[in-house]
Parts: structure tokens; C-alpha cells; sequence
């Protein structure tokens, strides 16, 4: 792979000149609104993209994978973040309404496939989204994956990942009574839905300088502190996922039901150190999905913006709109 070429392709789609020619704030019900757009060309090659997070929501620097000239580019804010309303609202706010909120926007827009770009918990949603819709989805396009586990949420916030960065884990247990530590989810879920917007703020932005230190190779492990609005609405929809372990019936689900998708073809990006979604989940998912490829990162870590992440997403997507 032509690394160097891919960054230079990745850095000038940063600002394609794909100005959104539909914005809107489409009713899904249960009261709330979802903020989706699109850019690129109309009658472009359709592909949507599934933030992170729970709560990350979605930003202009997300158009950067796709060609302006060859996609139609639908980005969209999940129940609660972003500029979805209500803000940090947890009410009729599952995996399976967000399911049916993408199901509701392919119908909406008049898309009968299209491609599924999603990382992080942007992947979870995309396999979950695919499993359920295999029909309506002509490639899936995923980076750092996670697969909703046990496993995976025990490595992160039952002290796995915190022997690596035991300085920063220890900033972020030591707002929790020690004899609450055994369950540091459930601790914060307490903190976080408290009611006391002071309090849940503050819970917020410990709980998101955590993921946010260790999301990049090139992280020093201290952050500053993320805006309230934003931690909030980011922390208490991760932490309520997380507690309800993703709504999904069974630990390890997706990999369970994984033949509802063997036909679709999937493309894998991993990098090497990912600290927050370890590599094993996504090779795990590689050898159980017959129709996809993976490929690891030297010397990258989870974000999106990682330079060889983003620029293996932008060959891949260049490559599916030749």
C-alpha cells in the first residue's frame, strides 16, 4: 500500500468542497429528533457514517474518507448527542432504536444500499445495523473494532488497560469509594444519573479524559478538560450502553449471528496498539467473516485520525468508487 499517497489523499479531502445540500432534524419518535446530512454529489455512490462513542456524535472531518466527486455522504447524530435532541437524553435510547433510527433514515432519503463506515462503537452499531438489514447494505467499512463483550468491557474498565496507563487509571478510579471499585461501570452509571447536573458533570469528564488519553499513540496521557456539554451528553450515553452491556441478548452476539452477513464484503482497519479496542476482537471477527479483509496499523493506536488509519480508510473507500 502506497502509504504516503493515502495521507496526502486523506489530508486533502479534509475541507472537499461537499458543503451539506440537505441538513435536517428528522423526527424519529419516542420525542426525539436526529440531526442528519448529506454532502458530496446527490447522485453519488451512498455510504453512511456511524460515529463512536456512544455520544461522540458526528463532525465535518468525517467527510475527509470519501471522494466528493464519487459519494453521497450521509453522516447523522445518534439518539442524544451531537445536535440530536433531547441532549443526553438516555429515554427510549437503545442499540435497537438506533438500529431502526438508520432503517428510518435509509427509507427516508431513498437509499436502497449503501455502504456502512463505522468505528469503534461506530463498528458495533454497523455489524449490529448489517445483521439485522443484510439486505440494504452493499459494504461494510470498519476501524477499531468492538464488539460489545464482556471481555473487551472488562479490559478497559476492570483494570486491563490500566496496567499500561496506571497513572491515568489511577486519576480515574480515585473519585470512587474504594469499596465501589469492583464494578467502576455501575459506580459511575450512580454518579452520572444522579439528577445533581454539578455533580454529573463533573463524574463526565473524568469518565471522558479516561477514553481520551488512551485513544492515540501519540498521547501523553493527559488531557484537558472535555467542554460540559459534550461530556455529558458523551459520558452518560457510553456509561448507560455500557451498563446495559449494548441491550444485546447474549454476550458476543455479533460474532454469534455472523452469517447473516458472511455474502457482504468487509474491509477491517485495526491499529496495532489500540489500547481502548484490542486487536483480538477485530482478528476474531476476520476469521469468522468469510467475505472481509483486515489490516493492522504499525504504530497506531484507536482514533480515527491516527495518519496510517486514515489513510487505509481513504484507500479503501478510493477503491470502492474507482
Amino acid at each position: 500500500m502506497d502509504r504516503n499517497a493515502g495521507q496526502k489523499r486523506a489530508v486533502q479531502y479534509l475541507y472537499p468542497p461537499s458543503d451539506p445540500f440537505d441538513q435536517r432534524m428528522l423526527d424519529v419518535g419516542d420525542g426525539h429528533r436526529v440531526y442528519v446530512e448529506q454532502c458530496g454529489q446527490p447522485d453519488g455512490i451512498p455510504v453512511v457514517v456511524v460515529h463512536g462513542g456512544p455520544g461522540g456524535g458526528c463532525s465535518p472531518a468525517m467527510r475527509r474518507y470519501f471522494n466528493p466527486a464519487k459519494y453521497r455522504i450521509i453522516l447523522f447524530d445518534q439518539r442524544g448527542c451531537g445536535r440530536s435532541r433531547p441532549h443526553a437524553s438516555v429515554t427510549a435510547n437503545t442499540t435497537w432504536h438506533l438500529v431502526a433510527d438508520m432503517e428510518l433514515i435509509r427509507k427516508t432519503l431513498g437509499i436502497d444500499q449503501w455502504i456502512v463506515f463505522g468505528g469503534s462503537w461506530g463498528a458495533t452499531l454497523s455489524l449490529i445495523y448489517a445483521e439485522e438489514h443484510p439486505d440494504h447494505v452493499a459494504a461494510l467499512v470498519l476501524r477499531g473494532v468492538f464488539l460489545m463483550t464482556k471481555a473487551e468491557l472488562d479490559w478497559f474498565y476492570a483494570g486491563g488497560a490500566g496496567q499500561f496507563w496506571p497513572d491515568v487509571w489511577a486519576k480515574f478510579v480515585a473519585p470512587i469509594p474504594e469499596d465501589e471499585r469492583d464494578d467502576l461501570i455501575g459506580a459511575y452509571h450512580r454518579r452520572l444519573f444522579s439528577g445533581d447536573l454539578m455533580q454529573e458533570t463533573r463524574y463526565a469528564r473524568a469518565w471522558a479524559a479516561w477514553e481520551n488519553a488512551l485513544a492515540s499513540m501519540a498521547s501523553n496521557g493527559s488531557t484537558g478538560d472535555s467542554p460540559a456539554e459534550y461530556a455529558r451528553a458523551f459520558s452518560r450515553l457510553e456509561n448507560h450502553y455500557f451498563y446495559h452491556a449494548g441491550f444485546l441478548e447474549q454476550d458476543g452476539q455479533i460474532l454469534k449471528r455472523i452469517d447473516r452477513i458472511k455474502h457482504i464484503p468487509g474491509f477491517i482497519v485495526q491499529g496495532r496498539y489500540d489500547m481502548i479496542c484490542p486487536p483480538k476482537a477485530a482478528w476474531s471477527l476476520s476469521q469468522a467473516w468469510p467475505k472481509s479483509q483486515i489490516e493492522f496499523i504499525g504504530r497506531a493506536g484507536h482514533a480515527l485520525s491516527e495518519p496510517g488509519i486514515s489513510a487505509s480508510l481513504v484507500q479503501i473507500m478510493d477503491s470502492l468508487a474507482p
